[in-house]
């Protein structure tokens, strides 16, 4: 088992930044490749960003590309997303995933999840 908690969600106004934490613990955090997800109301969860094993590698949805930046500390046993220059389309419910079958987009090739950290940009 991997617990995950999500922390640093907020209210920001637009252009502003937040720097979102994931800290995890039960299993060895480095076997994992991290990711993050949102979900807005009445919308599907998506994709935001996947980061490899070591943090060499980091992936992004076209929507946050230029704006986001995914990191993890293996030592901490912790992945962040810092959100720079953030809009109305941000306001979402952010969740960290773990998972083994690679840097995945893909909801359903992650098998842990935490509970959800809200950001809320206002105009």
């Amino acid at each position: 088992q991997v617990q995950l908690v999500e922390s640093g969600g907020g209210l920001v106004q637009v252009g502003g930044s937040l720097r979102l934490s994931c800290a995890a613990s039960g299993r060895t955090f480095s076997d994992y490749y991290m990711g993050w997800f949102r979900q807005a109301p009445g919308k599907e969860r998506e994709y935001v960003s996947t980061i490899s094993l070591n943090g060499g590698r980091s992936y992004y949805a076209d929507s946050v590309k230029g704006r986001f930046t995914i990191s993890r500390d293996n030592a901490k046993n912790t992945v962040y997303l810092q959100m720079n220059s953030l809009k109305p389309e941000d306001t979402a419910v952010y969740y960290c995933a773990a998972g083994v079958s690679g840097t995945s987009p893909y909801s359903y090739d992650y098998r842990y999840w935490g509970q959800g950290t809200q950001v809320t940009v206002s105009s």
